[in-house]
């Protein structure tokens, strides 16, 4: 007897409908070039073409700009799922809607937003966000970026350095955190502002690209700022509040790294599946071992449990809800979920699953990020420890 799926009321018709037409769009596009991809390092500048003629970087820009005007979450979930699915990444793409667009919402004027958000959505500027240092990491507040207003104040003057900086080989327009003022005795957050550098501005360079473990078709780098001119006119939001709007995005960041998480951790349970009923040995289907059952039992398991976090994160984003806490006991549960989960799955594959032409390698690789960026789960643990009043 077949036991039903478990019900989830999160996703309608339209996500679904928006499923299949993702989904075809993987095995035609995505599929066929992806080993290509891995080898370069990075998907192609063009590929974000193919994605904007898509729709995906429209759906939440207001109609007026050239977007959906759909004020929601819930298809950005549905191609965490699909390209986790189908054992894919859309190179730094994901950035561009995750990361920049709500800073651009929330923070760009009227004049900023008629600039900025037509090109975003065309894919003919794609976005980055810069804020890790060499020597600050997690510790935001501790950033050595500058950016100096020039004395006939139409410009600053941006010096300093930036790296781990995801889509930043592609990227157009960079949303670089800086010190404008000095931190205050009592507050060493104040003083850092944002602004939405050009990267084709003159001082603006592009270091290495990163040589990583995981997500390898996502163009990662390090950049560099020697006296860029950034106009006035490109100051996002307030200055010296710039500590002030990262925490506040941080939740959605957060909330998108468990949702990609757990939609890796589902994934992997069906790679091996596939496998381990496909693979004989000793003349009997691995899948027929009674291990093999509770092991993936046991793994369905805690995707269940981390679906049902990840959609409730979901939901409470989607409705303008979800707070710093709530957002960080989502990112370290679904991620450390996954960090299991993935990790058994790959055993069940024997020595084929340390090999990178299976999935179950790549997503393997791929995972082990997502308890580092967007916060550590220490740093994790420390925003929920403060929230229970410890």
């Amino acid at each position: 007897m077949e036991v039903a799926a478990v019900r989830r009321t999160v996703f309608n018709e339209d996500h679904e409908a928006f499923r299949e037409t993702l989904r075809a769009f993987i095995e035609a596009e995505v599929v066929p070039v992806y080993d290509e991809w891995f080898a370069a390092g990075q998907a192609p500048r063009d590929f974000y073409y193919k994605l904007s003629e898509l729709g995906v970087f429209g759906i939440r820009v207001d109609e007026e700009f050239g977007g959906a005007g759909i004020d929601s979450y819930k298809f950005e979930a549905v191609m965490y799922e699909e390209t986790a699915r189908a054992g894919v990444q859309f190179g730094g793409s994901g950035v561009h809607v995750l990361l920049g667009l709500p800073y651009i919402k929330s923070l760009a004027t009227d004049e900023q937003k008629k600039r900025f958000l037509p090109k975003f959505v065309s894919g003919e500027e794609m976005w980055a966000l810069a804020m890790t240092e060499p020597g600050t990491g997690s510790d935001l507040a501790g950033m050595k970026t500058t950016a100096k207003l020039s004395e006939d104040g139409t410009h600053y003057v941006l010096n300093g350095s930036k790296t781990f900086i995801t889509g930043g080989v592609h990227a157009d327009r960079v949303i670089v955190c800086a010190r404008t003022s000095a931190p205050t005795a009592d507050d060493r957050r104040f003083g850092i502002s944002l602004f939405a550098v050009d990267t084709k501005a003159e001082g603006y360079s592009i270091g290495r690209k990163l040589d990583k473990l995981g997500l390898r078709t996502s163009d990662t780098a390090e950049l560099a700022f020697v006296d860029v001119k950034v106009p006035v006119e490109d100051l996002l939001g307030e200055e010296n509040k710039g500590f002030y709007y990262l925490g506040h995005n941080l939740a959605s960041e957060r909330w998108g790294i468990a949702f990609g998480a757990y939609a890796q951790a589902k994934a992997a349970v069906r790679f091996a599946k596939e496998y381990v009923q496909d693979r004989t040995v000793f003349g009997k289907t691995v899948a027929s071992f009674q291990n093999t059952k509770f092991e993936l039992a046991a793994c369905q398991a805690e995707v269940d449990a981390a679906e049902a976090v990840a959609d409730r994160a979901l939901e409470a984003l989607d409705a303008g809800e979800l707070t710093p806490a709530e957002a960080a006991s989502a990112k370290l549960f679904c991620t450390e979920v996954a960090h299991r989960v993935i990790d058994r799955c790959l055993q069940l594959h024997g020595g084929y699953g340390f090999m990178n032409e299976y999935p179950i390698a790549r997503l393997y690789a791929d995972n082990r990020v997502n308890r580092i960026y967007g916060g550590t789960s220490e740093i994790m643990k420390s925003i929920i420890a403060k929230n229970m009043g410890l």
